[in-house]
This record gives structure tokens, sequence and C-alpha cells, in this order.
């Protein structure tokens, strides 16, 4: 920069908001969304859950209003993660391959309700299905085993895109689980299902609220440090990047978000690929409880962080407050 003050005033694009629009560099839009939603047992049903506030599981029937809500919002996908009941579970997650679990039912609700006007995005772990809470299977000692449960997550991801699931999403963290199930969609004729691998994930204190809705906080036995990355590494994020683009995603995700900006910068400017970050539970909850306890204006906080993810390179966010952003950004 050659110019100096007075000759430039930064302030002068800043100075009325038509201004501040035309120089705007990052813009967010409904289309910026994606919306987690939690699926449970019943009909009619809205369960919220307390440690996220504004949040719910719906039954079946709802979920697929929801879905018919986002659409109308422009938010163009789903997440969908199940609330199973604790007699469904097991120690080998059998539930997850049962093509009438609640994954496969709310899929086909939604593809019912909408077509394909929106996009429906599944996760592939075990830890919703388990009895211990864990995302694997899990050897005499209590080791979370790779390569059976690798297979199982074949399946899992199967019996979802049978289902009609547009993107299959492992979160798990299993090493080469995004080569076996791109392998495994191909060869079912799957081709057009999307891999969005959760490829950065961190074995994070931010998750307590999300565990809470599916069930699995309170079964969990242990930690998931031996297959979630350490929250001090980011060489090994670009590693695990590196090795899920090598086996087929089509995207990668960072999770969780706000804390790890830093690493959704670097994938972005390493591999220069669709990169996407799940604000999670935990960061909701803060916004939520920083809100009630006027220490900030809901609205801005949310829309604040939201940009933050833009601004940092991400494709789009999976995020709680998606329809309440798609309501302000459409205002």
């Amino acid at each position: 920069m050659t110019a100096s003050y007075p000759n430039l005033r930064l302030r002068r694009t800043r100075a009325s908001a038509w201004s501040r629009a035309l120089h705007r560099e990052t813009v967010l839009t409904p289309a910026d969304l994606i919306w987690p939603l939690f699926v449970t047992e019943g009909e009619g049903v809205e369960e919220p859950v307390a440690s996220l506030p504004g949040v719910s599981r719906w039954s079946v029937d709802a979920i697929a209003r929801r879905a018919r809500e986002a659409a109308a919002l422009g938010i163009p996908c789903i997440a969908l993660f199940p609330h199973t009941q604790p007699g469904r579970r097991s120690d080998d997650g059998a539930e997850a391959l049962n093509p009438d679990n609640l994954m496969c039912r709310a899929i086909r609700a939604i593809r019912d309700a909408c077509g394909n006007d929106i996009g429906v995005l599944t996760d592939v772990a075990l830890d919703p299905y388990t009895s211990h809470g864990q995302d694997g299977l899990l050897d005499d000692s209590g080791y979370v085993v790779n390569d059976e449960t690798v297979a199982v997550l074949v399946d899992q991801a199967l019996n979802q895109a049978r289902a009609g699931a547009d993107v299959i999403a492992p979160s798990d963290m299993m090493d080469g689980r995004v080569r076996a199930i791109r392998m495994a969609l191909e060869m079912g004729g799957h081709h057009n299902v999307q891999v969005m691998s959760y490829a950065a994930k961190y074995a994070s204190a931010f998750y307590g609220p999300f565990r809470d809705a599916v069930g699995s906080g309170g079964l969990l036995k242990g930690d998931k440090k031996s297959y979630q990355m350490d929250p001090a590494n980011g060489e090994e994020a670009l590693r695990e990047v590196a090795l899920d683009l090598a086996e087929g995603a089509d995207s990668v995700m960072v999770k969780p978000g706000l804390p790890y900006l830093d690493i959704v910068r670097r994938v972005k400017e390493r591999f220069d690929v669709p990169v996407f970050a799940y604000q999670v539970s935990g960061e909701y909850a803060m916004i939520e409880a920083a809100a009630a306890a006027g220490a900030g204006d809901r609205d801005a906080l949310v829309l604040e962080t939201l940009t933050a993810f833009k601004r940092a390179g991400c494709s789009g966010v999976l995020t709680y407050h998606a329809a309440h952003a798609a309501r302000l950004l459409g205002a």
C-alpha cells in the first residue's frame, strides 16, 4: 500500500450502510447452512433437549415438517441424528444396520414430503447405537478396534444410501473408512451419493449437549481420545484431510467450529476443496447462555459467528441456529 492518510481514509467506505454492503468481502446466505436435526420414536413428538435450549428431538412425521420448513427458508441440506431407544442399543450397534431404523424411516419420510428439494446428510458412526457409547466396536480391553468397525460402518452407509441419503458423513474417525465406504457406494450403484468426511474431528469438551440429545452421554465408558484428534494438533489435521481426499471424500469437515477456525483456514489454503465446519452443541449452548444472561444480542452473536466461518474459508456450516439464521438473513 502506497497511499497514506489523508488521501486514504479507510473509514470512507464504512460511513454508510449502502457502502458497507457494497464493500463487504464475505456474504452469508441461507444456502451456506446445514441444519442438524434429532430424530426420536413416536408420532407427533417434540422432546426439548434440556442442555440445548430451543433444540428438540422430533418424531419422524415432525422431522418431515422440519425438512419442508428448511426448504422454504432456503436451507439446502439437513443433517439427521437418531435418538435410539435403550432397548435397541447393543454392544455391536446392530440397529445401525436395520433398514427400518429411525434414520432410514426419517430419510424416506423426508423424500416423501420434499422429493429432491432438499439434501439429506446422514451421520455414519456407531455411538447412537452402541450400549457403551463409543463410535465403534470394542475388544476385551475396551479399545475401539479399527478394521472390524470399518466393516460395520460400510454396511451402515449402504443402509442409509438405499433409504435415499444424499450425503454420507462418517464421523467415527476410524482409519480407512472413507475408501471403504466410497468403494462400497460405487459397487452398490450409488455413484452420486456424496461423502463428506469428518476429516479433522477433535476429542473436544464441546460435545456434551449433543451426547445428551442422542442419548449416549450417560452411556459413554471412557473417552474417545484413541480415535478423535488431540486438540493441540494442527499438522495432524492436514494429514487426516489429505488421506480422506485421497480415499474419495467429496468434501471435508472440521469439528468443532469456532475454536478451530485456524484449522479451517489451513485446510482451505492447502487443499482448495469444499470445507465445512460443525458449530457444535457446546458452541450453540454458549451463545444461548450468553444471550440469556444479557451478555450479548442473540441475533448479532449468531450472525457474527456464522460469518466468521465463511470468512475463514468454509463452504458451509452445520449449525443448530440454521433456521433462526435463515429467517434473519431473509428478513
